[in-house]
């Protein structure tokens, strides 16, 4: 029988864990969260990115410079967020606008308030197995956090196939569980005989955006499958991971309620270690 992989356990532990580091402080730190697009997904996600900031005891502010915004003047917005003293915390919320440059804009958040950790400074740390150095990317964390429940808290020597080499997830968490001494293999969605390569792994990780990717004969029911995965369906009813539900599988994330409710916790767990990397204190 599947085990199902749960996410909000997991969060309410960060949770608890942060809003113990906010007690320690006179202030509430502040996160600013960048909008420059009419998508209404990003919008849905900055609510609830506000709603979970007032309740653990983040200020929490939204620029919502709209789809018109030119490039100069989402840098400047960034820039200026990066540059005030007041501000501990910086989202550019993606996707952007159609003809606005997100890896150019990305350039000009200061690395140590990007609490997304999608910044080249950020990421060439994690590269480089300087991750102590670095805000680390809250969805690859979160893969490693579902990882580690469901194989041990030492991954050294597992075998983990990472499938989708994006950005935001699948580049990342392939450097961060190879600093953890994990063997990592690389796929995409043209990989050929994709069962093969997937039968000696122990987890298989899937971050594509293509729903129905990972099936039942690609997978053992020894492996552990952690969906990172967001579709939205043709009917606009809910979202789907890029793994088929219900897999014979050792365990599996569901889509919604795996990933997500834990990245999210992480995120305001990085904005806690943003603050000290500013103060330049000593970070674990």
């Amino acid at each position: 029988m599947t085990t199902s992989l749960l996410g909000k356990p997991l969060a309410g532990q960060v949770t608890r864990e942060v809003r113990a580091a906010l007690a320690e402080w006179t202030f509430r730190p502040h996160l600013v969260s960048v909008l420059a697009s009419h998508d209404e997904a990003s919008a849905v996600y900055v609510h609830s990115k506000e709603r979970q900031a007032e309740r653990i005891g983040v200020r929490f502010s939204v620029r919502d410079l709209g789809a018109e915004a030119t490039q100069a003047e989402l840098e400047a917005e960034l820039q200026g967020f990066s540059a005030d003293p007041e501000v501990h915390g910086v989202v550019l919320e993606l996707p952007l606008a159609p003809g606005l440059d997100a890896d150019a804009a990305l350039l000009h958040i200061a690395p140590r308030k990007d609490v997304e950790g999608l910044t080249p400074a950020n990421l060439a740390l994690i590269a480089a197995g300087r991750e102590a150095e670095a805000l680390l990317p809250p969805t690859p964390r979160s893969v490693r956090f579902l990882l580690r429940e469901a194989l041990g808290d030492d991954l050294r020597g597992r075998r983990v196939a990472v499938i989708g080499p994006g950005r935001t997830v699948g580049r990342p968490l392939t450097f961060m569980l190879n600093n953890r001494g994990v063997t990592v293999t690389l796929c995409n969605e043209h990989t050929g005989d994709l069962a093969g390569v997937l039968r000696g792994q122990d987890a298989v990780v899937v971050a594509v955006g293509h729903a129905d990717l990972l099936r039942p004969e690609h997978v053992q029911p020894h492996h552990v499958v952690v969906d990172a995965g967001i579709n939205v369906p043709n009917d606009g009813e809910g979202v789907v991971g890029d793994a088929r539900p219900g897999l014979l599988v050792r365990a599996q994330t569901p889509v919604p309620g795996g990933v997500g409710p834990l990245t999210s916790a992480l995120m305001f767990q990085n904005l806690v270690r943003a603050v000290k990397l500013q103060r330049g204190e000593t970070v674990e």
